[in-house]
C-alpha cells in the first residue's frame, strides 16, 4: 500500500500528459468531439485527485490552496471548458510530482539501533554456559561477556573489563573498568572475557532506555508546512472574492471560471520544490545528503548549532601526538619497533602507532614470538630485539626512571593515554595518544558564522576540562560537559528557545539528540551508524567543514525558490485581474498560466548552478605539490619530538651536548629544508586559495624557526670548552623549549589554514 501511495503522483501526471496530449493530436485532425471526451476524462481526473489532497488537508486541519484547484475544475467542467480543466489536471499533477519527490524525506529508523540491541546472553549455570535470549535474564543472574560480545544488561563487573563505550558516551578510547564497578548494556568488550552479575532485566537496561528516547524524539519533531499552505490563508479568500465579483458584476459564469484557472497556484507547488530538489543536488555533489525540501529549508532558517565533540570536533580515534624517550633512545627506532610489533594487533592503540609509523615514511620489520599478556601488554621479537608494548606498571615498575615520571605528569595535565614500551627488557619510551582536533573544524565554525549562525554550543560526554579546550581551539560560544544522551536533549530543548537549532553528531548516543534538534546532522563517512538513520542530513564525505557548505547551499536554494514563487504568484495575480475584466478566457488563462509556470521554473533552476561555497577547490598541481609537503611535514614530526627529548635531557650541571649537537644537524639538515621548502610552495598555494591575508601567520612562524634555530647552533658553536656551566644549560634548554613550542604551533597552523584544504583521499 505505502509502496502504491508513493507511485500514485507519477501515475496521475503520465495518465493526465496522455490525455492532454492525446486530445490535442484528435484537435488537429478536426475531431473535436473525441478530443473534448479526452480532456473531460483528464479534468475529472484532476478534479478527483485535487478533491482527495483538499479532504486530507481539512482532516489534518491545514490550510491549503488545493481548494482554488477543486473550484476551477468544477467550474471547468460546469461551463464545458475541458482543454482548459486538462491544462490545469496536468499542472497539478506536475506540482504534486514535484513536491512528493521534494519532500519524500527518509522516515528516522531505528533499523541499526535494533540491530546492535544484545538478543541473546550467555548465562552461567553450575558449571555450564548456556546461550539464552536477552528478555530472558534476571536481575542476579551470573553471566560471561566475551571478547568482542556487546554487554547485553546493566550489570556488575565480576572481574576488571576493558569496555568500549563510544556507543554510550561518545568517548572513543577504551576504559578499563574494575571489579565491582558497573557495566552498562550496549558497550563492548574490547579486552578480555569477564564475569558479569546482573543487575537489571534488557528492558531496564541503558541501551533500551537509549532506543526509547530516540523514539519520544521523533514523536516530539514538529511536521514541515509547506509554502503554499502559509499562504493559503491569505490565497483562497482573495481569489474566490475576486471570482465571485468578477461573475456578480458580468453576470458570466465563465469569467469566474476563468479566474480560478489562472490562480491555480502552480508556481507554489511548482516552483518551491524544484529550487529545493536543484538545492538537493548542489549538497550532494559537496557530499552532503539532505533528506528532503523540508529539511533544506530548516537548515537554511537554523541560527544555533550544537557539536557533539568526539567524531565530529575531534578525529574521534587516538592519534600518537608525541613519543618520549630514554636517554640514548632514538624515537624514529623506537616508533619502527612499536610498530612492527602491532601491527599484529587489532587493538585501536594498536593501529595508532602503526599509523604513526606509516606516517613517518617507516619501513615495518617481521614481528615473531607476539604474546599477549593479558591485562599487561603485548611483547615478541622485532630483528634481533625483544620489545614489549602495554602499561607503566608492567614496562616501568617502581622505583621508576624520572623520565618515566615526567611522562606520567604530562599525561595527566594532558588527558592523555600512554603506551610504554621496553626494548631488550629496558624502559625505552612511550606513546602519547590523544583525540585530536579535526584541522577544519575551526575554519567551518567561522564558516557557519559568516553564514549567519549566531550561536556555535559544544555539548558532550567528556570531562569539563577536556571540553573547554576543545571548545576554545574551535571557538564555541558555550560548553556543556558530562552530558548523558538524556542531559543532550534538555539542552537541545533549552537552546531551542532562542532560535532553530543544529544538532553535529557522529554516534549512536546522537541519535536521540539528532532527532529533537530541528535538524540533525550526522557523519556518516566512516560507516553508517544509528544516528545517520536518526539524521535529517548526512555528511558522507570525512571533513566536517562541509556542514557550512551544505547551510550556505540551503539559504541560497531557499531565497531562490521565494524569488520564484513571489514572481510567479505576482504575475499571476495580474492575470486573474485581466481575466476578472473579460480579457482572458479560461482557455487562454490556463495556456498564460503555464507560461508563468515555465518562468516561474526557469528562476527555479537557478539553485543548480554553482553559487557562493566554504569549501576552496584547489588545481590538481596544488593538490599534488601539498600532498607531497604533507609528507614530508609528518616525516618532520619525529625531529620536533627529539628537541623536547633533547632539552629534557639538559636538566644536571655536566650534561652530555653530544645529543644536542647531533640534533642541530637534523635541525638544519631536515627540518629547516622542510620549512624552506613550505614558504616556497605551501604558502602560494594557501594565497590562491583563501587570500594572501591568510598566510601572514605562517611566514612569520617560519622566520621564528629560522631565528631559533640559529641561535642553537652559534651556542653550541661559541661553547666554551671544560664542563657545561648551569647558565649556558639554563640558555640552551629555553631555546630548544621556545623552538619545540613554536614548531607545535606552527604545525597546527598548517593543519589548520593549509592541510584542511587537500581533499581527503580514497
Amino acid at each position: 500500500m505505502d509502496a502504491l501511495r508513493a507511485r500514485l503522483p507519477l501515475v496521475v501526471f503520465a495518465v493526465s500528459t496522455a490525455l492532454l496530449a492525446i486530445g490535442g493530436a484528435l484537435w488537429t485532425t478536426d475531431s473535436d468531439a473525441a478530443a473534448e471526451g479526452f480532456w473531460l476524462v483528464g479534468a475529472s481526473l484532476g478534479l478527483i485527485s485535487s478533491l482527495t489532497s483538499t479532504i486530507a488537508a481539512v482532516r489534518r486541519h491545514r490550510p491549503t490552496v488545493d481548494v482554488i484547484a477543486v473550484l476551477a475544475l468544477v467550474g471547468a467542467l460546469l461551463v464545458e471548458e475541458f482543454f482548459a480543466g486538462a491544462v490545469v489536471t496536468v499542472m497539478l499533477a506536475t506540482g504534486q510530482l514535484l513536491e512528493a519527490r521534494a519532500e519524500a524525506r527518509a522516515h528516522r529508523e531505528l533499523g541499526l539501533l535494533l540491530e546492535r540491541s544484545p538478543r541473546t546472553a550467555r548465562r552461567r549455570t553450575g558449571g555450564t554456559v548456556a546461550e539464552v535470549p536477552v528478555a530472558e535474564v534476571a536481575v542476579g543472574d551470573r553471566l560471561l561477556v566475551r571478547a568482542g560480545d556487546v554487554v547485553p544488561v546493566d550489570g556488575r563487573l565480576l572481574g576488571p573489563a576493558v569496555l568500549d563505550e563510544s556507543a554510550l558516551t561518545g568517548e572513543p578510547l577504551p576504559v578499563e573498568r574494575p571489579a565491582g564497578e558497573t557495566a552498562r548494556s550496549g558497550a563492548v568488550n574490547a579486552g578480555d572475557p569477564f564475569d558479569l552479575l546482573a543487575t537489571e532485566t534488557a528492558d531496564a537496561s541503558t541501551y533500551a532506555g537509549l532506543v526509547r528516547l530516540v523514539e519520544q524524539a521523533q514523536a516530539s519533531t514538529a511536521p514541515f508546512v509547506r509554502m503554499a499552505d502559509r499562504l493559503a490563508v491569505l490565497f483562497v479568500p482573495l481569489t474566490l472574492l475576486l471570482a465571485a465579483g468578477s461573475w456578480a458584476f458580468s453576470g458570466d459564469p465563465v469569467r469566474a471560471v476563468a479566474v480560478l484557472v489562472v490562480a491555480t497556484p502552480c508556481p507554489l507547488l511548482l516552483a518551491a520544490p524544484i529550487a529545493y530538489i536543484s538545492g538537493l543536488s548542489r549538497a550532494t555533489k559537496a557530499g552532503v545528503v539532505i533528506k528532503g525540501g523540508a529539511t533544506l529549508e530548516q537548515l537554511a532558517a537554523a541560527e544555533i548549532v550544537l557539536f557533539d565533540k568526539t567524531g565530529t570536533l575531534t578525529q574521534g580515534r587516538p592519534k600518537v601526538v608525541d613519543v618520549a624517550v630514554a636517554p640514548g633512545i632514538d624515537a624514529t627506532r623506537l616508533v619502527q619497533l612499536a610498530a612492527s610489533l602491532d601491527q599484529m594487533s587489532p587493538h585501536v592503540l594498536a593501529t595508532s602507532i602503526v599509523a604513526a609509523a606509516h606516517a613517518r615514511g617507516l619501513v615495518l620489520e617481521e614481528a615473531t614470538g607476539v604474546v599477549e599478556e593479558h591485562g599487561y601488554g603485548l611483547s615478541g621479537r622485532v630483528g634481533d630485539q625483544t620489545v614489549a608494548l602495554g602499561k607503566r606498571a608492567w614496562i616501568a615498575p617502581e622505583p621508576a626512571p624520572e623520565w618515566v615520571q615526567r611522562v606520567g605528569r604530562r599525561a595527566a595535565l594532558d588527558g592523555s593515554l600512554t603506551v610504554f614500551a621496553a626494548v631488550d627488557g629496558q624502559p625505552a619510551g612511550a606513546f602519547l595518544l590523544e583525540d585530536v582536533v579535526r584541522p577544519d573544524a575551526p575554519r567551518m565554525v567561522h564558516a557557519l558564522r559568516q553564514a549567519g549562525i549566531g550561536r556555535v554550543v559544544l555539548v558532550t560526554g567528556d570531562r569539563a576540562d577536556t571540553a573547554d579546550t576543545i571548545g576554545r581551539i574551535v571557538g564555541t560560544d558555550a560548553v556543556r560537559s558530562e552530558c548523558d544522551p538524556a542531559e543532550k536533549l534538555a539542552v537541545i530543548e533549552e537552546e531551542r528557545l532562542a532560535g532553530p537549532t543544529i544538532m553535529v553528531g557522529d554516534g549512536v548516543n546522537d541519535a536521540p539528540a539528532l532527532a529533537a534538534a530541528d535538524v540533525g546532522v550526522a557523519l556518516a563517512a566512516r560507516g553508517a551508524t544509528a544516528s545517520s538513520e536518526a539524521a535529517d542530513v548526512v555528511l558522507t564525505v570525512d571533513r566536517v567543514d562541509a556542514l557550512a557548505d551544505a547551510v550556505l547551499i540551503a539559504q541560497r536554494s531557499r531565497r531562490i525558490a521565494r524569488q520564484a514563487v513571489w514572481l510567479g504568484m505576482g504575475l499571476s495575480l495580474a492575470a486573474m485581474v485581466i481575466a476578472a475584466i473579460g480579457y482572458l478566457p479560461p482557455a487562454g488563462g490556463a495556456v498564460l498560466q503555464e507560461v508563468i509556470d515555465l518562468l516561474a521554473i526557469g528562476l527555479a533552476l537557478r539553485a543548480v548552478l554553482p553559487g557562493r561555497t566554504h569549501t576552496v577547490v584547489l588545481s590538481s598541481e596544488d593538490v599534488a605539490m601539498g600532498r607531497v609537503l604533507r609528507a614530508e611535514h609528518d616525516a618532520s614530526l619525529a625531529v620536533v619530538e627529539e628537541i623536547r627529548a633533547v632539552a629534557d635531557g639538559l636538566s644536571s650541571p655536566g650534561a652530555d651536548l653530544e645529543p644536542a649537537r647531533r640534533l642541530l644537524v637534523r635541525l638544519r639538515g631536515d627540518l629547516l629544508p622542510h620549512e624552506r621548502a613550505d614558504e616556497a610552495q605551501l604558502v602560494p598555494i594557501v594565497a590562491r586559495a583563501l587570500g594572501p591575508g591568510t598566510t601572514y601567520a605562517l611566514t612569520r612562524t617560519h622566520a621564528e624557526i629560522e631565528h631559533l634555530v640559529s641561535r642553537v647552533g652559534r651556542l653550541l658553536e661559541e661553547w666554551p670548552s671544560g664542563p657545561s656551566q648551569p647558565e649556558d644549560l639554563v640558555e640552551l634548554r629555553r631555546l630548544l623549549y621556545g623552538l619545540y613550542g613554536v614548531l607545535r604551533l606552527h604545525n597546527a597552523q598548517e593543519e589548520e589554514i593549509a592541510f584542511s584544504l587537500l581533499p581527503a583521499q580514497a
